[in-house]
């Protein structure tokens, strides 16, 4: 039976495009250079807690507020609005628009705010992605008609900004 293995995945040999292997890099960052680099990214999986203790992932679309806190919209009967009422600690993965671009994992606690309080933070969380709405007194209308909540996450810990690639121990031998 023939290899499973593709030829370039042996040791020694470049990729399979013939290009140097990527190394894997871990940029360890305070909180400035933390929200410098999740802001212009809006591409994230929360990761809250089940009743039973197991993770529960979900995809979501997300921002920076002006306090430093990551903003999340959502409808209050999500299962991660549910999930973090109950259990605030919650885990953020924020990645690159390019899937093999750099991440990171913030850890923190989220709070759920459920209309009206909401009504203004969900402003702040479309300026925040999308910048300034032609109609915002439209967009407080449909917000109000879905009866929208928002997460706010507190960046307690982070990891380093990576990126993925082979161990430096590798790089000689591309």
């Amino acid at each position: 039976m023939p290899s499973m293995v593709p030829p370039w995945y042996h040791r020694g040999i470049r990729n399979d495009r013939g290009m140097p292997r990527t190394i894997a890099t871990n940029t360890a960052v305070d909180r400035d250079a933390l929200l410098d680099f999740v802001r212009p990214r809006h591409h994230l999986i929360l990761i809250a807690t089940r009743a039973d203790g197991t993770p529960q992932a979900s995809p979501v679309t997300g921002g920076v507020d002006a306090q430093g806190r990551i903003v999340v919209s959502t409808y209050p009967e999500r299962a991660k609005a549910r999930n973090l009422r109950r259990n605030p600690a919650c885990s953020v993965l924020v990645l690159s628009d390019d899937f093999g671009g750099a991440w990171v994992q913030v850890d923190g606690e989220a709070e759920v705010i459920d209309l009206p309080d909401a009504l203004e933070p969900l402003v702040d969380y479309y300026r925040a992605i999308s910048g300034e709405h032609p109609d915002w007194d439209e967009y407080r209308a449909a917000m109000v008609a879905q009866g929208k909540s928002l997460l706010r996450i507190t960046p307690a810990r982070w990891g380093p900004v990576a990126t993925g690639g082979f161990p430096a121990r590798l790089a000689a031998e591309a």
